[in-house]
């Protein structure tokens, strides 16, 4: 990849013949390259070349003024896909849209889940008409999905940036919290966490090397602790 951003040539899958192409790359992520950088897991120099310009997306949830125009665009997409008009009843659109901009809509699906939202109303819509009813419906299905797969305690102090940290990491980070999260203090959870490696050493200190640990991900025992007494 790196050879064909910069000499503009490659080798396609399967040839022995070199092509050339002209083109402008752009990469889409959900993972924290930079960290990645200095973890040695991306190239440093691939990173250098394909970082010329960068720009973060927010989620839905933090882009409110897109939300009543994509639902106009869905319900229009919808006809066209199936042929049948569907409309919204006056009051029906404004429960949707007021639940839609709410605290309570995580849109943790994003635009996905919005798209999924509309197609289930016009599905059930009598004679093309979403109704109140069906809004409703909807709603509690929302609010119930939301429910069911409630943040971890991981997403809950870090939020998008939890995403970004390796599944290993991620499960052993995990067990962490929810033992410090039992423990009277951060000594204590050291000791209960490094139990083994601990053993035969003349000098210990297992409350820092905890902390050194939560540290690399952002976090501290006092949020821990902050976080977890008012969950």
């Amino acid at each position: 990849l790196l050879k064909a951003i910069e000499e503009k040539t490659f080798y396609p899958f399967g040839s022995d013949r070199q092509v050339s192409s002209d083109f402008q790359l752009i990469a889409g992520t959900v993972r924290d390259l930079r960290q990645l950088v200095a973890e040695g897991k991306f190239r440093e120099d691939l990173y250098a070349r394909i970082n010329l310009w960068t720009f973060t997306l927010p989620g839905l949830r933090q882009r409110q003024e897109d939300i009543e125009p994509n639902l106009d665009y869905e319900v229009e997409r919808h006809a066209s896909l199936t042929g049948d008009s569907v409309r919204f009843n006056t009051e029906a659109r404004r429960a949707w849209l007021a639940f839609a901009t709410s605290p309570q809509a995580t849109w943790r699906g994003n635009f996905r889940e919005l798209s999924a939202s509309v197609t289930r109303m016009a599905t059930f819509a009598t004679s093309g008409r979403i109704t109140l009813d069906v809004v409703e419906d909807e709603i509690n299905r929302l609010r119930y999905n939301w429910q069911e797969s409630r943040p971890s305690a991981l997403t809950q102090l870090l939020g998008a940036e939890a995403e970004n940290i390796d599944l290993f990491d991620r499960m052993q980070l995990e067990h962490v919290i929810a033992i410090c999260r039992q423990a009277k203090s951060l000594s204590a959870a050291g000791r209960q966490l490094f139990d083994v490696s601990r053993q035969g050493k003349a000098s210990v200190n297992d409350a820092d090397r905890l902390r050194k640990y939560l540290a690399r991900f952002g976090l501290t025992w006092e949020a821990l602790q902050d976080q977890h007494s008012s969950s």
